[in-house]
């Protein structure tokens, strides 16, 4: 399996599921011009990471490619208890922190650039700040008695632990949610963390 990310991108979350499933992998690091030029956009027409090649096949998408690695080595468990409401615990986990949380850093990444007044740029990012702030009470909400978001190690973990660090580097206020900090703090002790930071150069 070859994996195709750039440092710090939500590539990281599937860089770290290949660590704790243990399946032989080359890490393929993409500079963001390298994205645009040719011989990457045949791998991946949206010119973004992650991309997974797996015997002959490319598969794009976050979310499909955590779901695919999991799929690919269940005796992992990390797509629940093996009931419908367990895997459907670790999707629902999942899809919040893929489909509202990571969207929501937009402003933070230049989004809101267009606007070319800096006073309204300064106001959407505020926004996105307050946004963010009420996700991760609830993601905190969720960890109190936890180890993991979903009960159990899932591909959801590698995800919120990305956004984290984003929220971490942004100046999101994350103060006085004690379960998020205890949860950061275990991931990033993690061995498979540790290892995919290290290989992206974030050690």
């Amino acid at each position: 399996m070859k994996l195709y990310y750039s440092p710090g991108t939500c590539a990281l979350a599937d860089h770290i599921l290949l660590e704790w499933i243990g399946r032989p992998y080359e890490a393929v690091r993409v500079s963001r011009e390298e994205r645009k030029a040719p011989a990457y956009l045949a791998i991946n027409p949206a010119g973004a990471v992650p991309a997974l090649e797996h015997d002959g096949w490319v598969l794009t998408q976050n979310a499909a490619i955590l779901g695919y690695l999991a799929d690919l080595a269940p005796d992992a468990g990390l797509l629940g208890d093996g009931s419908p409401r367990g895997r459907a615990e670790v999707t629902r986990w999942l899809a919040m922190v893929n489909s509202d949380i990571h969207p929501a850093f937009k402003p933070l990444f230049g989004a809101t650039a267009w606007l070319e007044d800096e006073t309204l740029v300064a106001k959407s990012k505020d926004l996105a700040r307050a946004t963010l702030r009420g996700l991760f009470e609830r993601v905190d909400a969720q960890l109190a008695g936890r180890d993991w978001i979903a009960g159990t190690r899932s591909i959801a973990d590698p995800y919120l632990y990305v956004v984290l660090r984003w929220a971490k580097a942004q100046g999101v206020d994350l103060s006085g949610f004690g379960n998020l900090e205890r949860y950061f703090a275990a991931m990033q002790a993690d061995p498979g963390v540790r290892r995919a930071l290290e290989q992206e150069g974030l050690g």
